[in-house]
């Protein structure tokens, strides 16, 4: 079964959400019905999914003693019928799927910072989305840590079909969190609002707090205008960023895999988008229906506004961040040319790149990527797993994923077994089992990593 043309759906997927998840929320902040807002049932959820650590600790899992009765149907409920993987799910292909994104190693890091998250704001809704819930331009680190504390336990080993792995824990509270940013910008379940003929608008109020979820519950929102938040449309479009946006961009560098990967790949980060409670209607199952179904969400999503235009602020807030952690100068405009060169000329307007380098830098970036392509190809005749072009990438994700998401003083928040598992896959990717010595050397170099002894 392939993704269904968006024309071809009985509803917009602007206006669908999650029925499970939204209802599970509505049901716990409609049992604690506190007259000050629904904080105290945020406090109660946030309490019980911090104990989410594993997969185990969904079998047979049961609220805490004292927990309000109403509320701990509701999330057992939810536990229940969301940590089962759909009758689809093939263990074989997830297997080589994780294969594939541990021998990428640091490339897929390096394509999570300068490919994914920079697609991820090119739709105006949901980088407003993003913009609103925490103010992003000035806490870029905490999006980009946030999806790596997802991203690895989905992709270690056996992270959706082992008990020992995180992945289906981990999907799950984010799951949760989708829920409460509908419910709290909507004030309601999101299915309330969209069941009659209206679509109403949802006044801004007087913040009563500071926090995240003051921010939100404040806001206000027009569902004719920008849909219901964090709808089918948008969780459709950033699965995409993880999966396919992740082949595109092996492609684009040049970096050689299987094609029979592709398929593997799409169909693991489907499984994760059941959990995650993505309609499989709009799942693509091929390179092909990916591109399809990626270039029509975009266009469907440009013609929406937003104003301000949050994008370039975020696009901005991404790349400085990542030149902040390359050490080398002359280095610093790479993450924008990387970004430019994976996610093309559309992309890099929405998000106000195109002039963040000037035009020889530009020129010469492109020249050097053609020329490495071409060694790289050359060479691949006698050395069929040789790519300069994955060595560069790899000694930038390296630097990223060291200083922003392996840093000892701000660890991913994650429970401590999958943060040693995390840990100990990162520090065994510091050499290319695929390179030549003299390559791995170079690239320590780079990434400015001790090097290999002789």
């Amino acid at each position: 079964m392939g993704a269904a043309p968006l024309g071809a759906l009985a509803t917009s997927p602007e206006l669908r959400a999650d029925p499970l998840a939204d209802d599970t929320i509505a049901r716990v902040i409609d049992a604690c019905d506190s007259p000050s807002g629904p904080w105290t049932a945020i406090g109660i959820v946030n309490r019980e999914v911090a104990r989410w650590q594993t997969n185990a600790d969904l079998v047979d899992w049961r609220a805490s003693p004292g927990t309000p009765p109403a509320v701990a149907a509701a999330l057992e409920t939810y536990v229940r019928e969301g940590s089962t993987l759909p009758d689809w799910a093939d263990g074989a292909k997830i297997a080589r799927a994780e294969m594939l994104f541990m021998e990428m190693s640091m490339v897929s890091c390096a394509l999570l910072f300068c490919a994914s998250l920079p697609e991820c704001y090119v739709l105006p809704d949901l980088a407003g989305v993003l913009h609103t819930a925490g103010q992003l331009e000035q806490h870029t680190d905490y999006r980009v840590r946030s999806t790596a504390a997802m991203i690895f336990p989905v992709m270690m080993r056996g992270g959706l079909t082992t008990l020992d792995g995180g992945g289906i824990a981990q999907v799950l509270k984010v799951r949760l969190i989708h829920a409460t940013i509908r419910h709290l910008i909507l004030r309601t379940n999101p299915a309330r609002v969209v069941a009659g003929n209206e679509r109403p608008v949802i006044a801004p109020r007087r913040m009563q707090g500071q926090g995240l979820y003051d921010t939100l519950y404040a806001n206000g929102w027009d569902i004719a205008r920008h849909g219901v938040p964090c709808n089918q449309q948008e969780l459709a479009y950033t699965l995409l960023t993880f999966h396919y946006v992740f082949l595109r961009g092996l492609h684009g560098l040049g970096v050689p895999f299987r094609p029979e990967d592709e398929e593997d790949y799409l169909h693991a980060w489907n499984v994760m988008g059941h959990v995650l409670g993505i309609e499989r209607a709009l799942m693509p199952w091929s390179m092909a229906e990916a591109k399809r179904l990626f270039h029509e969400l975009q266009q469907r999503g440009r013609t929406q506004s937003w104003l301000p235009d949050p994008r370039p602020g975020l696009g901005r807030a991404l790349m400085n961040m990542m030149a902040n952690e390359i050490p080398l100068r002359s280095f610093k405009s790479f993450p924008v040319l990387l970004t430019r060169h994976l996610c093309g000329s559309a992309t890099s307007k929405d998000l106000g790149l195109n002039h963040c380098v000037g035009l020889p830098t530009w020129i010469a970036f492109l020249v050097t990527m053609g020329i490495t392509r071409a060694v790289d190809w050359i060479v691949r005749r006698f050395v069929p797993q040789f790519s300069l072009c994955r060595m560069v990438t790899r000694a930038v994700g390296y630097r990223l994923t060291v200083r922003m998401l392996m840093d000892e003083t701000r660890p991913l928040k994650l429970p401590a077994t999958l943060l040693n598992q995390v840990n100990t896959a990162v520090h065994s990717w510091e050499r290319d089992p695929k390179a030549p010595r003299w390559v791995n050397r170079l690239e320590s170099k780079l990434a400015g990593r001790r090097q290999e002894s002789a």
